[in-house]
């Protein structure tokens, strides 16, 4: 509560956190032998229960100016290989280690003393809680400022808790009680009353009911036994390696700002695997944001309890709602509890960073901007999984199956798949963002009474999360599978022997050392017998097949699997885009007759980089051209003093071992084909019904595949098509309009289809390795 200290001149009240007669004799008890440490000489402290009414009568009726102490019992497990964890067994007695029953808690003070002590918070003078509830709130009447007391000694009990039990278990109390208390939060829902013409009474009985249904109630015994039945499940499943050598920077912040972890999405196990990992290394349980689609019965209820928030995926027109939403991310980020959420809005269908959703990270803006949070560090999670057991779902629906729905069948099935083992899963941790100083840097942070413009507001988080997806990439190891696919996947269906594909890959592994790109178990690739065992576990999961009745063995993708093996490969594909990018623009500054052919070159670039602005996030333009430099750099180190020619160009990039735009790039530019080409046949003056058109998409691209007209059977996928449409969107491309529109279209198609045959003259390149064919 203070930094006050008891003396024996002043006499004291201990606020007693009790449920049963044990743990008030245990209390009495400690109050008789001095644990106040106040001397013999000192008048008895009163014992007061932590309640309202009784503050109300027995406290604040006193004349005087007491010492208050809150004061409760501590119940621990039983230690087990130096941790005090709850396990499976304690619970044999129907009895919470962390909360017993009666008898247990007599049981303990008699025969394991140990396992329980009693705890006192930061002390306060009766009249510093009165001066700080009344600047705080204003409201000075008895019963406001005892609710304001019993919310005072429930923090600072917590706080004494933690220093017994560690971080891991920081659990907020009395959320609800405090933030409808708040009188800001009053007269906000008085001003949505009166706005909307709802009676004052039910707006706060709904903002009450609200608030019931979002806050998340932390349980410590049901974190304890769910990480305990689930961790053995994920830990069948794969071998976490996690960077902990930026953890204990993260736990120095973690001491004066909330950390908001935004790890990228590829499964449903992400956030037990990350959960894990923190505990671990002894962070408070983060409050995971997640979608009310997981609410169902048992996960909902235990989820809840082990800090998960689950939010309706849309607020409509509730504003009580949505204020209430607001406020329990200010009241989060104020007390600097540490939050979770997956901000590309759901788990990736083709491996790679899905676009951002901004509502989750609006609020954060919003507390932050308000100044309701000094700041909030954002940091970029990576968990990249060498394989994974759920993708058959993802991929079906991909090619327009139905997601679905969560449910206990579901959840048995997920269980059940996890018995697989699935290899190696790699937890990077980013650089920490200040989302004060980047809201800052873009002007989005104001006075209460200035509110900033939207637009700026907008775009300032649009920058934020743009960073945050950055960061990711920049952390995300390349795991064995995720080359291995991108071999071959570039081959159109061809078998390849061992040699073979150790052909493709010993110099893409030379580049992904020059460049120090994070890689997982990499060095395995480079002796046949570590590569040969990553085929076969990739055939053992039916994304590879083999064939070992002929001379030699030799592998493909697996027919039907083309888009699960598109995952992996897309988990570092953003590796290499720019590699990709300089390859198209080395051969358009060949066919070039300009005078300065390296110009159109990088003019080219920058088209393509617009052309792909929504698969992958790319830096503005002056860093875009700074990348594409450096990777000119490592073809040709004499480039500042020395340009070569387009043929000299691409004479090294051929010699380098391997071209890589059509491994990269062939599967995303043919979705945007598929897409182009429908909405050129379309009427212009004719409105896009968005779904058909996509549905459209699935059905014909599978055609154009059959017919040859298609290359990548992973371009057959509703998530590039949804990403292809948008594209189009962008360039005003769907309508409706005029004769015009049509001929944009048509440009459009045709423009996609001399860059399928420029890609097609890559890989070209990479099969003659060195020669150019026309």
């Amino acid at each position: 509560m203070s930094d006050s200290k008891p003396t024996a001149a002043t006499a004291a009240v201990v606020l007693v956190e009790a449920a049963t007669a044990v743990e008030r004799d245990v209390i009495s008890r400690w109050v008789a032998a001095d644990g106040l440490e106040r001397g013999s000489s000192a008048p008895s402290p009163i014992q007061i229960a932590l309640d309202t009414e009784q503050i109300v009568n027995r406290l604040l009726a006193r004349g005087d100016d007491p010492m208050v102490v809150p004061v409760r019992v501590l119940w621990l497990p039983k230690e087990r290989d130096g941790s005090r964890r709850a396990h499976v067994s304690d619970i044999a007695t129907f009895s919470n280690p962390r909360n017993p029953h009666r008898l247990a808690q007599k049981w303990i003070v008699r025969n394991a003393p140990d396992r329980h002590r009693v705890l006192t918070g930061e002390p306060a003078l009766l009249s510093e809680l009165r001066t700080r509830h009344t600047e705080s709130t204003g409201n000075d009447t008895p019963r406001s400022l005892a609710r304001y007391i019993v919310r005072s000694a429930v923090v600072t009990l917590a706080r004494a808790e933690r220093t017994v039990i560690g971080d891991r278990y920081k659990v907020p109390r009395l959320v609800a009680e405090e933030i409808l208390d708040d009188p800001r939060f009053r007269r906000q829902l008085d001003e949505i009353a009166a706005r909307t013409g709802i009676p004052r009474e039910e707006a706060f009985e709904r903002a009450d009911a609200a608030l019931r249904e979002l806050v998340a109630a932390q349980s410590r015994l049901v974190s304890d036994l769910f990480s305990q039945a689930m961790a053995p499940i994920h830990k069948r499943a794969w071998t976490v390696h996690a960077d902990e050598t930026g953890m204990a920077e993260l736990r120095k912040y973690n001491r004066r700002y909330p950390l908001v972890f935004l790890p990228s999405h590829r499964s449903y196990a992400d956030a037990f695997v990350l959960g894990d990992v923190l505990a671990q290394n002894d962070f408070p349980p983060n409050h995971l944001i997640g979608g009310a689609n997981l609410n169902f019965w048992p996960i909902g209820p235990i989820a809840r309890r082990t800090g998960t928030v689950f939010i309706r995926r849309s607020f409509g027109e509730d504003e009580i709602y949505k204020a209430v939403v607001e406020e329990y991310f200010g009241y989060l980020l104020a007390k600097r509890f540490n939050m979770e959420w997956y901000f590309e809005g759901g788990r990736t269908r083709t491996g790679k960073l899905r676009p951002p959703r901004y509502g989750l990270l609006n609020y954060l803006a919003m507390a932050v901007r308000t100044g309701r949070a000094e700041d909030a560090l954002l940091i970029p999670v990576s968990i990249t999984y060498e394989r994974l057991n759920e993708l058959g779902a993802i991929s079906d629906e991909q090619l327009g199956g139905k997601k679905k729905a969560e449910g206990l069948a579901w959840m048995a099935n997920y269980i059940r798949s996890q018995q697989n083992s699935a290899g190696h899963v790699y937890i990077r941790f980013g650089d920490p963002l200040s989302a004060r100083d980047r809201l800052t840097a873009h002007g989005d942070v104001m006075g209460a009474d200035a509110p900033p413009d939207e637009a700026r507001a907008r775009l300032a988080v649009q920058k934020l999360a743009f960073e945050v997806a950055v960061g990711i990439n920049r952390i995300t190891p390349i795991a064995t599978n995720a080359l291995v696919t991108l071999a071959l996947l570039g081959v159109r269906g061809r078998a390849l022997t061992i040699p073979e594909i150790q052909s493709i890959l010993d110099p893409v592994l030379a580049y992904i050392d020059e460049r120090k790109i994070p890689q997982g178990e990499l060095q395995v690739l480079r002796e046949r017998k570590g590569l040969a065992g990553v085929l076969d576990r990739l055939s053992d999961a039916k994304v590879v097949t083999g064939y070992t009745a002929g001379e030699e063995p030799v592998y493909s993708i697996e027919p039907g699997q083309h888009l699960v093996a598109a995952f992996y490969r897309n988990s570092a594909i953003h590796w290499f885009v720019n590699r990709s990018l300089l390859e198209l623009a080395a051969l358009t500054a060949f066919d070039s007759h300009s005078a300065n052919p390296l110009e159109a070159g990088w003019a080219e670039a920058m088209r393509l980089r617009d052309l792909l602005k929504f698969e992958f996030f790319f830096p503005d333009r002056r860093g875009f051209e700074t990348e594409m430099e450096a990777e000119v750099l490592l073809v040709d180190p004499e480039w500042r003093t020395r340009k070569p020619t387009p043929t000299e160009l691409l004479d090294k990039l051929a010699g380098s071992g391997f071209m890589m735009a059509h491994r990269t790039l062939r599967s995303f530019l043919g979705a945007q084909l598929v897409v182009a080409e429908r909405l050129a046949l379309r009427d212009p003056e004719s409105k896009v019904d968005r779904d058909q058109l996509l549905s459209e998409c699935v059905r014909v691209g599978q055609q154009m595949l059959l017919q040859t007209r298609l290359h990548s059977p992973e371009s057959v996928s509703s998530e590039l098509f949804a990403s292809a449409y948008k594209l189009a969107d962008n360039r005003n491309l769907i309508g409706p309009g005029g004769p015009e529109l049509r001929k944009e279209r048509e440009n459009f198609a045709a423009e996609l289809r001399a860059l399928g045959d420029r890609i097609d003259r890559a890989e070209q390149l990479d099969a003659s390795n060195r020669k150019l064919l026309p």
